[in-house]
């Protein structure tokens, strides 16, 4: 069941996130982050269990960056991400915005949600925010991807 996240789940969506940013594979949020950023997270749980979370974090008044997007490994394959993604993009239509963006090392995935690759440097400068945190920062290997709503 796909819901908006609660206080309740703040550390098992820091440890799920965790367990992908310890392999690069993505940025690590600190509790302090999630908890102000809360109400941008759907999650996927399955019996009080935790199987997956993804953000939609708003940039700007036309823009907005799905983000933190995890599924647990033994969740894999079910289609959960599709649906937490799908869930993101749904409330940013509800909200009238007019462009996602993620930056990914999953291309495939979301080209199947509808996001094109596009240059880094069509994106905003205020987008770049997190990514001074990033130890890959500034030779980023992430594939920046939009979708026009």
């Amino acid at each position: 069941m796909i819901r908006k996240a609660q206080i309740a789940d703040v550390k098992d969506i820091q440890k799920l996130l965790m367990t992908f940013a310890s392999r690069g594979d993505m940025l690590s949020r600190s509790l302090s982050e999630l908890y102000e950023s809360l109400r941008d997270f759907y999650v996927e749980e399955e019996v009080g269990v935790l199987l997956g979370a993804a953000a939609l974090h708003i940039v700007w008044e036309d823009l907005a960056e799905v983000r933190s997007v995890a599924v647990s490994e033994d969740a894999g394959r079910k289609g959960i991400g599709g649906r937490l993604v799908e869930s993101c993009i749904s409330e940013a239509r509800e909200i009238g915005l007019k462009r996602i963006f993620c930056l990914t090392y999953k291309p495939d995935f979301f080209a199947k949600h509808g996001f094109r690759l596009v240059d880094k440097a069509e994106l905003p400068h205020k987008v770049w925010g997190d990514c001074i945190k990033c130890p890959k920062f500034p030779d980023c290997d992430e594939n920046a991807m939009i979708l026009d709503l």
